[in-house]
C-alpha cells in the first residue's frame, strides 16, 4: 500500500489523523513547515506549502493526501494551490480536506478562504472529499480562557455544536482510507449549547468565578452565528463533550468572583 501525505501534521487535527492512519496499518507521511515530534512510525518532511519546496518530492508515490493544513493569518488559497498543482504532477487520486460548517452562509473573512479552498478542489479535477466540521472544543476553550480573563465575562447571544478533534481524525482517516466522495454529510458534536452553559463549563473547570453578562454583538457575521448557521442541526456524529475534552485539557485557577449568570442559557 501507497503512504497517506497528511498536511499540518503537527497539528492538534493533523496529528490525531496520523495516528488513526497509523493504527489502521498505513505508512503516514507527515508535512509541516515546523519540525515538531509527530507519531511514532510516521516520517517527516519540512515543506513550505506556500513556496511547495519540497513538495514533489513528498509526494512522489502517493495517492491520497489528507489536508489538515490551515492558519488564520493568510495563505490557505495560495497554499492549496500549490498542494493541488503538485497533487496532480504527482497522480494523486484522492485528496480529503477538512472545512467548517456554514462556511457558505457566515461571511468570516475566514470562512471565505475555507470556501474557496473547496471552490479549488472542486474545480481541479482530482478526486477529492471534502468534510465541514463543526467548532472544534480548542477553540471554544480559547475563546473563554481569553474572555475569562476579565471580572466579567461577555458572552454573546450564540450556539455551538462543538466537536472534538479526536472525532474528526477519526471520520477524516476512515473517508482517506475510501474512494473520493465530493462533499459528504457534515460533521457536528454530540450536543447544541449556548455559549453562556459552555462558559459555565470552562469557568468550573478552571475554578474561575465570573460574572457572565449576555451580550447581543451587532452585525452581519453574528446574526449567521445567532441563526445557528454554524450548527448541523440534524446530525450529532461526535461523542467526546465539552466537559470530557475540559477534564483532561483545562488548567485550575483560584477563584476570585462570583458567576451572577444564574443557571438558564
Amino acid at each position: 500500500m501507497k503512504p497517506i501525505v497528511v498536511t499540518g501534521g503537527t497539528g492538534s487535527l493533523g496529528r490525531r489523523v496520523v495516528r488513526e492512519l497509523l493504527d489502521a496499518g498505513r505508512e503516514v507521511v507527515v508535512l509541516s513547515r515546523r519540525a515538531r515530534p509527530v507519531a511514532d512510525g510516521s516520517r517527516f518532511v519540512s515543506v513550505d506549502l506556500r513556496t511547495g519546496d519540497g513538495l514533489d518530492q513528498a509526494l512522489t508515490g502517493v495517492d491520497t493526501v489528507v489536508h489538515c493544513a490551515s492558519t488564520l493569518t493568510g495563505g490557505d488559497e495560495q497554499a492549496a494551490r500549490t498542494l493541488i498543482d503538485a497533487a496532480k504532477r504527482a497522480g494523486v487520486t484522492h485528496l480529503v480536506y477538512i472545512s467548517i460548517v456554514g462556511i457558505d452562509r457566515i461571511p468570516l473573512p475566514y470562512y471565505r478562504t475555507k470556501l474557496a479552498v473547496e471552490r479549488q478542489l472542486e474545480a481541479s479535477g482530482l478526486g477529492y472529499t471534502i468534510l465541514r466540521a463543526t467548532q472544534f472544543h480548542e477553540l471554544v476553550q480559547h475563546i473563554f480562557s481569553l474572555l475569562g480573563r476579565s471580572p466579567i465575562v461577555p458572552v454573546p447571544t450564540m450556539r455551538f455544536q462543538p466537536v472534538d478533534t479526536r472525532d474528526v481524525a477519526g471520520r477524516l482517516a476512515e473517508l482517506a482510507l475510501g474512494e473520493p466522495a465530493g462533499r459528504v454529510p457534515d460533521f457536528g458534536g454530540p450536543e447544541v449549547r449556548d455559549a453562556k452553559s459552555l462558559a459555565r463549563a470552562y469557568l468550573t473547570a478552571t475554578g474561575r468565578r465570573r460574572l457572565l453578562v449576555p451580550v447581543r454583538v451587532p452585525g452581519r457575521i453574528m446574526a449567521g452565528f445567532r441563526r445557528g448557521e454554524n450548527l448541523v442541526g440534524d446530525r450529532f456524529d461526535g461523542e467526546w463533550t465539552f466537559e470530557q475534552f475540559l477534564a483532561e485539557h483545562a488548567t485550575r485557577r483560584p477563584s476570585r468572583f462570583t458567576d451572577a449568570g444564574g443557571s438558564g442559557g
